[in-house]
Order: structure tokens, then C-alpha cells, then sequence
């Protein structure tokens, strides 16, 4: 249940981050308990990792220094304090990132977020309506680079794809145009459902000036949804896969759940599995 109210007043934001962060008690988190603390909860520290944003940005927030943390962060917040949907709710629309008019959801509901963190044997992400990439898993980092690495105005498929700015490239099945002109279709559904999204107006800005294909796919008009499909994906590292990319649509929050599968027994699913390998061990590398 939430302990919020409906109106937002000055210095709402930091103090219910407080509240929440001091709710949650370590060994809830997967942390060790220490009997030494002065309170209960989570330390800034142990919320700064969790979240993966410095400790000075929490002290920030939490003093009404800093009242306007991206979608992103956001996101990382709500999973690091473990909150419900209603409380996640409440959260993005104190930040500024509230829904409605013609704008995107961003946010993960509860559900979701558990069967991202419950799924780590296959690639699985979890996107907004315009493909900004909300949530990853291990297998994802591995297979497709890890978002956490990029830029957040860089963490979005559609640009990913049309810049290469990425170690991993997709192919469609057919020919290449196919799977561009797919995700430029599906791009174009959602700027036609929501209007008003000045992310989804700035990303479409972008890619007309960084890439001459999607400008000439944009200026054709197609409206189409970017379904579940095999893609080939060529690795920096293990080279080729042939993968199922199942895509999942929520209805309520227009999200875009995808998972990434290879033929059991096939090539491909011993470099998934080599990849699985080689993430864990740079995971265990980056924390040294």
C-alpha cells in the first residue's frame, strides 16, 4: 500500500525517497544485516549501489538538491527500493515524468520487473513504446552490450541499430531492409499514439540527421508493429546466432517484453550459453 498523497508538494521527492530507502531492511535487499546501524533500513551507500548511481546523487536527492532524476534512474530507484506499482507511480510523476496527453510510460510495474530478474538463462529487456530500453538482465548485457555503459539518450534499439553504435548488429530473416523498415514502421505507430512525447519527437530528430536509411523509411509513412521474429545476430565476440526473439506486449503501459531463444541443441545456443560464461566473469572483473 502506498504512503503517499496525490498532490505532490516542494520537497515531497526527497522525503519519501528517505522513507522508502529507510524501510527497506538489508537482508530484504539481499544485503547483510549488521547490528550496529542506526536504523533499520537501507544505508545511502547500500541504495547507491543497488540503484547503481553515485552516493553524492543520493545525498542529493534526498536533500532537495536534486529534484528531477531521469526516467532511468527512476526506473533503477524503483527497483533497488522494491516498490510498488502505485508508489512507482508516484515517483515518476514527483520527477516530472508523469503520463497522459499523448506522452509515454515509462514505468515497470512490479510483475514485470520479477520476471526479468527471475528469467536469467535467456537474453530478455524490457522497452518503452519508442524502444527506449527500460530493463536487462545479464544475458542481455552479454548478448547485446550493456545498456548501463551508454549514454540514456543512447539506450534505445531503434538507434542502436540505424547508428551501430553497438558491438552486436541484428539482421532480419529476409532481406536487411526488412527488419528496418519494421522497426521504423513500429517507431511510427507510436509517434502517431503519442503525440506529445518531446523524447520520442527529439529521438525521431536524431535519427533523420545520423541516418540517411531510416530518413528515407521514415518519409514513406508506414504504420506497423515490430512483431516477434528470427533474428540473426552477429557477436564481437562468438560471431553469428540465429535466434527467436519472442515480443510481448502489456496492454496497460504499451511496454515491450523481448526474449531472445536459440534452437536447443543448435550452435547458437552453445555460444548463448559461452556468453552467459564471458558476461559473469567481466561482471566479476568490473566489481574487483
Amino acid at each position: 500500500m502506498s504512503v503517499v498523497n496525490a498532490t505532490s508538494e516542494p520537497g515531497e521527492l526527497a522525503t519519501i525517497l528517505r522513507v522508502w530507502r529507510e524501510r527497506l531492511a538489508p537482508h530484504m535487499a539481499g544485503l547483510p544485516s549488521s547490528a550496529a546501524r542506526r536504523t533499520a533500513g537501507l544505508r545511502r551507500e547500500e541504495l547507491a549501489v543497488l540503484a547503481s548511481v553515485s552516493v553524492d546523487y543520493i545525498v542529493r536527492l534526498e536533500q532537495g538538491r536534486s529534484a528531477a532524476p531521469s526516467v532511468q534512474v527512476c526506473v533503477a530507484l524503483a527497483q533497488a527500493l522494491q516498490l510498488s506499482d502505485t508508489e512507482q507511480e508516484h515517483l515518476f510523476r514527483l520527477a516530472g515524468h508523469a503520463t497522459g496527453g499523448g506522452r509515454i510510460s515509462r514505468m515497470v510495474p512490479t510483475n514485470i520487473r520479477r520476471l526479468v530478474e527471475r528469467t536469467g538463462e535467456r537474453p530478455q529487456a524490457v522497452f518503452d513504446a519508442m524502444w527506449n530500453i527500460l530493463l536487462w538482465n545479464p544475458m542481455w548485457a552479454a548478448l547485446m552490450g550493456d545498456p548501463a555503459s551508454s549514454r540514456e539518450s543512447d539506450r534505445n534499439l531503434v538507434w542502436l541499430h540505424f547508428t551501430g553504435a553497438s558491438d552486436c548488429h541484428l539482421h532480419g530473416p529476409g532481406s536487411a531492409e526488412s527488419l528496418d523498415a519494421s522497426l521504423v514502421a513500429d517507431l511510427r505507430r507510436s509517434a502517431g499514439r503519442y503525440p506529445d512525447d518531446p523524447q520520442l519527437r527529439q529521438l525521431v530528430a536524431r535519427l533523420n540527421q545520423a541516418s540517411a536509411q531510416f530518413r528515407e523509411l521514415w518519409a514513406r509513412h508506414e504504420i506497423d508493429e515490430h512483431g516477434p521474429t528470427i533474428k540473426r545476430v552477429v557477436h564481437s565476440e562468438v560471431g553469428t546466432l540465429d535466434l527467436d526473439c519472442d515480443i510481448l506486449i502489456t496492454q496497460r503501459h504499451d511496454l515491450r517484453i523481448m526474449m531472445c531463444t536459440a534452437e536447443p541443441g543448435s550452435e547458437s545456443e552453445s555460444k548463448l550459453a559461452l556468453l552467459g560464461t564471458i558476461g559473469t566473469q567481466k561482471m566479476m572483473a568490473d566489481s574487483r
